[in-house]
């Protein structure tokens, strides 16, 4: 018996409607700009099926549409697709303007969160130095002489908002050193990336270097 559990949340149904669905939408790399009016074909196909809701379906598909990777997927003279992945009218320039509006408003917010999130760590970091500091000097009874061995100068730097682009070469950054990959989506919180070997995961932004 098929299983008609009930899905939870918006990831959720945007990956059954990609499987229900794949020529119209997809799960990973641009996305298509979608028919104009398709939650209404959306929820006449799926108006049986017990596993989602039309609230559901349309959250879903407010997430889907204002993901970066839908964003980018609006372009002048690509065309609409409905359900079946049949091309309809071509996107208008308003609509193009509109998604590129809408793509930078959204980069600038993300910018200005990780900015306040990297002055945020590195206060609490200057912050666990010190204590460590203090924990070392009242431990030691004896004079040491340390060696400090500096870091080699690193060759890469961070990328920069508009470099984080799907299939760019990249160096992420995995603590112990840079691994090679290639960006094969960008999300509003991370990068899915897949390295040499195959292997696809997600990391932040501020770990991608050039």
């Amino acid at each position: 018996m098929e299983n008609s559990e009930k899905l939870t949340n918006s990831k959720e149904v945007i990956a059954y409607i990609a499987e229900r669905f794949p020529k119209c939408f997809t799960v990973e790399g641009e996305a298509k700009p979608l028919k104009i009016g398709i939650f209404q074909d959306l929820a006449e196909r799926l108006n049986e099926d017990p596993k989602v809701s039309k609230t559901q379906l349309r959250t879903a598909l407010r997430q889907y549409t204002s993901s970066w990777r839908y964003l980018h997927g609006v372009k002048a003279g690509v065309n609409r697709v409905d359900l079946d992945g049949n091309d309809c009218d071509v996107l208008e320039q308003e609509h193009v303007d509109h998604a590129l509006k809408a793509l930078e408003e959204s980069k600038a917010k993300v910018r200005t969160r990780r900015k306040e999130q990297a002055i945020a760590k590195a206060a609490k970091e200057g912050e666990a130095k010190k204590t460590r500091a203090k924990t070392v000097k009242s431990n030691n009874t004896k004079p040491k002489t340390a060696t400090i061995k500096k870091k080699p100068v690193e060759t890469t730097r961070v990328l920069n908002a508009d470099e984080v682009i799907v299939g760019k070469n990249v160096q992420v950054n995995m603590g112990s050193g840079n691994m090679p990959a290639t960006i094969v989506e960008i999300n509003k919180d991370d990068v899915r990336v897949r390295l040499n070997n195959g292997l696809v995961m997600a990391v932040k932004a501020e770990h991608l270097r050039s």
